[in-house]
């Protein structure tokens, strides 16, 4: 029985192997590139990948692409949960919870609401509010792994990722001017930054470019939107029970396994007994995961389907992002900050 147990492994092993190897050198190349072009890894990540999409196609490749582009994806998801702590979400008190919470809800539904009127799908909306209104890519591919097949889901979920990219970094640029035209206090603008800006570390570059006391802020609401992360899976995975089954034929679980691992990891590294360096590792094999699984899911992709995607989508994002800078301002005003 063992030996036969461990010849189905090696055979696995063999059978992704050509695939996982592909997606590790591209997801490599993005990563090199973007640290000596200061552009975002994920963009590049995608671009690379759908260069090689015809090694997705039929060949030894296409199986250990697709256990990437999913198992791995997820893994990644899962290992997010080290980047929080309660006590940084209690360190803020209630107000900048409310508010994240806020403006999480609020954008999704809006985005919901705006994508069914453009003639898309709920879910599509579902997938753009919450990449912008929580963690950009990591968001888009999190949801994208917890909501029902569809077949256009792999090209919706590369749109999502390249536009919140590409929009991450322009806000990085632009919302520290806009702070300081508004006269914001430091914490004020390291609320703004923190709620509005799409990606985690354009959050941090946006905030400590301005201030300390403006970038401790900026990233202690950020990650709090992070935390946001797990109730809008929950939702994603209820929508997916009630569609129907898997592609297996088994009715998926409530909470997935990445959602259950992305809280235990949260919790572990609430108790403040994880070694720095620990905690760096892991967030480090976490980005690393989903650089890797991008790059996957960019062979999946044909470039000529997800140019056709019109102008609709790219002013539905645009639009999120703009409302999400007016929802919090607004927030800010009334008292949430």
């Amino acid at each position: 029985m063992n030996t036969l147990a461990l010849g189905a492994t090696h055979q696995r092993i063999r059978t992704l192997a050509p695939g996982v190897v592909v997606s590790l050198v591209v997801g490599a190349a993005a990563s090199f590139l973007s640290e000596h072009y200061a552009a975002p890894v994920m963009l590049f990540a995608l671009l690379l990948g759908m260069a090689l999409n015809f090694l997705a196609v039929d060949g030894p490749c296409k199986a250990g692409i697709e256990f990437t582009a999913r198992t791995v994806l997820r893994l990644g998801v899962a290992l997010l949960g080290m980047r929080i702590t309660l006590d940084q979400i209690a360190s803020l008190g209630w107000k900048p919870v409310a508010l994240v919470i806020t403006l999480v809800v609020v954008t999704i539904l809006v985005s919901v609401v705006v994508a069914k009127a453009l003639g898309f799908s709920r879910l599509f909306g579902m997938l753009t509010g919450g990449a912008t209104a929580i963690c950009g890519a990591s968001a888009a591919l999190a949801l994208a792994a917890a909501l029902p097949q569809h077949p256009r889901k792999e090209h919706a979920t590369l749109f999502t990722v390249i536009g919140v990219s590409a929009l991450s970094t322009l806000a990085m640029t632009l919302y520290p001017m806009i702070a300081q035209w508004l006269h914001l206090s430091p914490a004020q603008a390291g609320v703004f930054l923190g709620a509005t800006i799409h990606d985690v570390a354009q959050v941090v570059g946006a905030g400590y470019s301005m201030s300390t006391e403006t970038g401790d802020i900026a990233t202690v609401v950020k990650l709090m939107r992070v935390a946001m992360l797990l109730p809008v899976i929950v939702c994603a995975a209820m929508i997916t029970r009630r569609q129907g089954l898997e592609a297996g034929g088994q009715r998926p679980p409530l909470l997935p396994w990445f959602a259950v691992g992305f809280l235990l990891l949260a919790c572990v590294n609430s108790t403040g007994w994880v070694p720095t360096v620990v905690q760096g590792g892991i967030n480090d094999l976490s980005r690393g995961c989903l650089v890797v699984a991008i790059s996957a899911l960019g062979m999946k992709t044909q470039l000529k389907a997800l140019a056709s995607v019109g102008v609709k989508p790219i002013a539905l994002m645009m639009g999120e992002s703009v409302f999400l800078v007016l929802l919090v301002l607004a927030l800010m005003h009334w008292g949430l900050a």
